[in-house]
């Protein structure tokens, strides 16, 4: 397994550090025209502070690399960026490409987005010292390294051992340890599948029907929304069978249960509509219509899931 050391900007760090159980980052590129191909999915990535300090103040897991209006990036995964709000994040971005404008200020363009799952960051006095062979230039920007010998095992050791103290927040699908048995302790990492966070599961949704709306096939990327069947702080999770894509409008009707998906796939739309409101004669027409869906089978709604809208959010 290989690991990659990310040089970080200390302000993104100190946001999310002091933030309770982040479940996700997004380890944005000022620039979107590069891609990041150094690790596979579930591969641990690590945080290098830049100078001053030039430390390691924690790692997560690889999840997928995307180049991303800066929009949408905001959209999908809010303050899980680094910044308390979309202005803050757009300052930044603006002090490091070095360019302003109405375009910029409004996210119109595209940003590398390394998205990490399971994050763990480091308080100033657990911080690790990084690689012994790193530039001590400052140009450089990030390297691999191997995880089973040399420098990357002491990094990955130094930091397991940090991140198995205390009480720690790991967000990840497996009862095992982060070791294997019959290693070392701190050896060699077994695969970990970290849960999807709203930015991630939110991007897997629009990606699975094909960036277009389930319902109308609007494909205007600002008003589409990746809805949860089974809402979050009800125990739904954040899996793309627990989603669907819809325009927001239809989204906020379906969450306050003016509207359902049944489990054969048919959009219906209640009389409380009509009855509460006296209108709703766009919605109407939509009604009995099949939605479209993933072209993997493995995507689509949960069956159960889209009953248990409509037996207990559906208003009919």
């Amino acid at each position: 397994m290989k690991g990659f050391i990310g040089l970080t900007d200390p302000d993104w760090y100190s946001y999310l550090c002091a933030q309770p159980r982040v479940d996700e980052v997004n380890f944005w590129q000022p620039h979107g025209n590069r891609s990041f191909r150094a690790l596979n999915q579930g591969e641990p990535f690590f945080f290098k502070l830049r100078a001053p300090y030039k430390a390691i103040a924690g790692f997560g897991f690889f999840e997928r690399f995307e180049s991303l209006p800066a929009w949408l990036a905001w959209e999908c995964f809010d303050e899980m960026n680094g910044a308390q709000d979309f202005d803050s994040m757009i300052d930044r971005i603006v002090r490091l490409r070095g360019e302003n404008g109405k375009s910029v200020r409004s996210g119109d363009f595209k940003i590398g987005c390394i998205m990490i799952s399971a994050p763990i960051f480091f308080e100033q006095d657990e911080w690790v010292e990084p690689p012994a062979d790193w530039a001590p230039s400052g140009i450089q920007q990030g390297k691999r390294y191997e995880l089973d010998s040399g420098e990357g095992r002491r990094v990955f050791q130094d930091c397991m051992q940090q991140a198995q103290t205390g009480s720690r927040y790991w967000n990840v699908e497996t009862e095992q340890p982060l070791v294997a048995d019959g290693t070392s302790r701190y050896g060699s990492p077994i695969p970990v599948r970290p849960r999807l966070g709203q930015g991630l599961f939110s991007l897997g949704v629009r990606e699975a029907y094909r960036g277009a709306c389930a319902v109308t096939a609007e494909h205007s990327g600002p008003v589409l929304d990746a809805a949860h069947i089974k809402p979050y702080r009800l125990g739904g999770e954040h899996k793309i069978e627990n989603g669907l894509l819809l325009r927001s409008d239809i989204h906020r009707l379906y969450d306050r249960g003016y509207v359902t998906v049944t489990p054969d796939h048919i959009f219906r739309v209640g009389d409380s509509l009509r009855d509460e409101f006296h209108n709703g004669h766009s919605y109407y027409g939509l009604n009995g219509s099949k939605i479209n869906l993933p072209a993997a089978e493995i995507q689509e709604p949960s069956r159960e899931l889209l009953d248990w809208h409509a037996q207990f959010v559906f208003k009919g």
